[in-house]
C-alpha cells in the first residue's frame, strides 16, 4: 500500500475514531471514551513521528508554562485537574 494511500486511511480512521469518542463521552460511557481518547492520541503520534520523549517534553513545557501563569495571576487549578507525571 503506497504511502500517501496507507496515511489517508489512517486519517480516516481517526475521523471514525474521533466520532465514537465523541458519541461515548457525551452518551454511553465516559469512561470508555477517555480510554478510545488515548487510542486516538497513539494513532495521531504514530501519523505524525511523534515518539513518546517529545510528547513528554511538550507535556512538561505546557505545566511549566501553566505554573508560570498561576504564579502570575494567583490561580490554582483544581486538585482533579493536576497533571500526574
Amino acid at each position: 500500500m503506497p504511502v500517501a494511500r496507507s496515511e489517508e486511511h489512517l486519517l480516516s480512521l481517526l475521523a471514525t475514531l474521533e466520532e465514537c469518542r465523541a458519541f461515548l463521552a457525551d452518551k454511553a460511557s465516559p469512561e470508555t471514551g477517555k480510554l478510545l481518547s488515548l487510542a486516538i492520541l497513539e494513532l495521531r503520534m504514530e501519523l505524525h513521528q511523534v515518539t513518546d520523549s517529545e510528547l513528554k517534553a511538550l507535556c512538561d513545557l505546557v505545566v511549566d508554562e501553566q505554573a508560570a501563569q498561576e504564579a502570575e495571576d494567583g490561580q490554582r487549578l483544581p486538585p482533579y485537574l493536576k497533571l500526574i507525571k
